[in-house]
């Protein structure tokens, strides 16, 4: 009963901090002709009644969703409207995920896993993208989330109607895609092929294609609808990357303008090439060695290197990367909460775009306070608790002195935390050069992708290095 009840404080704090958070303005809030986000979500309900498919509440205000006049349309009851459905999708879809996930981690005390729940849910990358800026994220992370926990547990059928859901809500989830398919397809192969794993491939197979039409059946009334929804799934026409975003392509082009220097496709092939070239290692491994903890990291792995690589990025896609770094928090927890941190960071711009500096600042405290005190995280630096025990035994059989590691880590952890704060500290207090007056975004984002090429390297030295992997699995299992 002690457990329950103080679970319960637990998600009320995590619910208290994102209704706070969702009483500041939002994303274009009276800033007309683009407004932002805000705007583009209630654009939706509008359209998605007005044409073919008709499915929204036009009955509680039919001015809100009015088509043409509701344009840029704001008030109190509205904006009422749309923070509670964010609210009722994370009680219904994606808290209750963070709850279980949490509740079956092995070997870790009942507290620890109620402080996990209170990490994860803490994390304010996704609050303030969801309640500040205002999206809808909490839906297909829930998703997913319940995806990694029904493959992760054996309940294969279950855990691949779930992430496709998640797929066909938001179709930023292909970031995770791979990774879903190399472990079910490994699972196939180590059933066999020939018998139980064929019989497995099949029925996961007409999970996948009766949820996808299940999911398409109201766009499949006219050719011309059908492709208006795969333009917009794959707004390749937008360019390789959106605004200031922490990734190689954003990064490069301080030096080298290459969305102006080479043609389209140029760009789409080369983003391809990098990105496959990138997550391929971790996606091979996790085929022929499937377990839930390989599974767990390679999701880290090819969302990352999806972030940093692929065609068409924003921003906000680094939430996709935070999802699976919060589910390995309780197993490398310095680094976890480093990323996180930097995750937060590298979307400043957009939060001070959105007027989020007060939110942002006190939910990344909060968010950082949680976990240092819940796990000790300056206590879990060494080369066991970092993962990279098995690395560094095999780089002292040629290199005996390579003892360093773990002190390194802990510089790099100071250099970055320092100047993250440095950086939002002259971003936020002096005026940019008139010449330059997208240089402190600019500066962000440079300095979060190369913490996140860090991190790249860093989790796939874990993945091919793993050693649990093939000792642990029965007992994981």
């Amino acid at each position: 009963m002690e457990k329950w009840n103080l679970m319960a404080v637990v998600v009320l704090l995590g619910l208290t901090v994102r209704w706070t958070v969702s009483l500041n303005s939002y994303s274009g809030a009276g800033k007309p002709p683009m407004f932002g986000d805000y705007e583009a979500q209630r654009h939706w309900q509008e359209i998605t009644f007005n044409l073919p498919v008709k499915q929204c509440a036009k009955f509680i205000n039919p001015d809100w969703i009015a088509l043409h006049s509701s344009r840029g349309y704001e008030s109190q009851s509205h904006k009422l409207f749309m923070r509670t459905t964010v609210l009722i999708a994370d009680l219904l879809i994606y808290i209750p995920a963070v709850i279980l996930y949490c509740c079956c981690l092995k070997e870790i005390s009942t507290k620890k896993k109620i402080a996990n729940v209170l990490c994860i849910l803490l994390y304010p990358g996704l609050i303030l993208i969801d309640y500040g800026h205002f999206q809808y994220n909490s839906v297909s992370l829930g998703f997913a989330l319940w995806g990694v926990l029904g493959v992760s547990c054996d309940w294969d059928l279950l855990g691949s109607l779930a992430f496709c859901l998640a797929i066909n809500y938001k179709q930023m989830e292909l970031y995770h895609s791979l990774p879903f398919f190399c472990f079910l397809l490994g699972k196939c192969f180590k059933k066999g092929l020939k018998g139980e794993g064929f019989v497995l491939l099949i029925k996961l197979s007409c999970t996948v294609v009766a949820s996808f039409i299940l999911c398409w059946l109201p766009f499949f009334t006219e050719r011309e609808q059908t492709l208006q929804v795969l333009r917009r799934l794959f707004p390749v026409d937008r360019g390789l990357f959106e605004d200031k975003v922490a990734n190689i392509w954003c990064s490069f082009s301080i030096f080298l303008k290459i969305k102006d220097i080479l043609p389209r496709h140029i760009q789409i092939i080369i983003s391809f090439c990098f990105t496959l070239l990138s997550l391929l290692p971790a996606c091979i491994k996790l085929t022929l060695q499937p377990s839930p903890r390989g599974f767990r990291f390679t999701l880290v792995s090819c969302a990352l290197s999806f972030f940093l690589f692929s065609f068409q990025v924003h921003e906000k896609s680094i939430l996709l990367v935070s999802l699976p770094v919060c589910l390995v928090l309780s197993e490398i927890p310095f680094m976890s909460t480093w990323f996180l941190l930097v995750s937060t960071f590298s979307m400043l711009p957009l939060l001070l775009k959105d007027e989020l500096l007060i939110p942002s600042v006190v939910t990344t405290m909060a968010f950082f306070i949680a976990c240092a005190t819940s796990f000790s995280i300056f206590e879990k630096t060494s080369e066991e608790e970092l993962q990279l025990k098995s690395f560094s035994i095999s780089v002292r059989k040629y290199l005996p002195c390579f003892t360093f590691l773990p002190r390194i880590i802990q510089y790099l952890f100071l250099i970055s935390v320092i100047t993250m704060a440095l950086l939002t500290l002259i971003t936020v207090t002096l005026e940019p050069p008139q010449k330059l007056p997208d240089l402190f975004s600019v500066l962000i984002c440079f300095l979060s992708c190369l913490n996140f090429l860090f991190f790249l390297v860093y989790f796939n030295i874990i993945i091919m290095w793993d050693s649990k992997n093939g000792r642990n699995q029965k007992k994981t299992n």
